[in-house]
């Protein structure tokens, strides 16, 4: 199917969009999703909530005992919190992502999520671990210096000040973080459709994308 043609609705399936910080994957699995009429989930935000009711408390967000109440008693309304966004909130994030009993947590509350009317689900281990089923898989980087200025940009425009050399080095701390982790570290699935938007704008992403979901489900 070409590009420039819309995407019939395809209820009940199950998309993954995984890579690392800042290379465009939302945006996409946000337009993905609304594109072929599925609900949408940034999964990161239950990590981002998580580490914001730690951080809140005053504890450690590598102590696993206090990350995995704080998982379980997650709510609603703390995904929608204003403050789920900033170097803090991605170390906090990065650190609750790598205790084993956190995802345990909240794995089958992505599932659930997935499982009942379809999804477009962007995050780390999406296709790796909490849907290896999906039938389309996608794996979304760039370059390290453009995701540190696009997470720049980003920060500018929320009136947060922030110095790019500081931002890359946050970037890549926490990339090195999600990567090497015991449990689901941040890798493609090996049937993953690789898209790097490093010299791509946000229109020209999600056509790339669009067309590469296409032909993975012969439309």
């Amino acid at each position: 199917m070409s590009p420039e043609v819309t995407i019939r609705s395809l209820a009940g399936m199950v998309i993954a969009v995984d890579g690392p910080a800042a290379a465009g994957k939302g945006t996409l699995a946000r337009r993905l999703a609304a594109e072929l009429g599925l609900p949408y989930l940034d999964t990161g935000l239950l990590y981002r909530a998580t580490g914001r009711r730690l951080l809140d408390a005053g504890a450690d967000p590598r102590d696993p005992v206090a990350a995995e109440a704080a998982a379980r008693a997650l709510a609603p309304a703390d995904l929608e919190r204003p403050d789920l966004r900033g170097p803090e909130a991605d170390r906090a994030a990065s650190a609750v992502a790598a205790i084993p009993a956190v995802r345990a947590a909240l794995l089958d509350w992505q599932r659930d999520f997935g499982r009942t009317h379809g999804a477009v689900l962007d995050g780390r281990d999406i296709g790796t671990v909490v849907f290896p089923e999906a039938p389309v898989k996608l794996f979304v980087t760039a370059k390290d210096e453009e995701r540190a200025r696009r997470r720049w940009l980003e920060l500018q425009g929320r009136g947060v000040t922030a110095e790019l050399p500081a931002v890359l080095a946050d970037l890549r701390a926490r990339d090195a973080q999600d990567a090497s982790r015991a449990t689901a570290p941040l890798k493609p699935a090996a049937d993953a459709l690789l898209l790097d938007t490093t010299t791509l704008d946000a229109e020209a992403a999600f056509r790339t994308a669009r067309a590469l979901v296409a032909e993975r489900l012969g439309l």
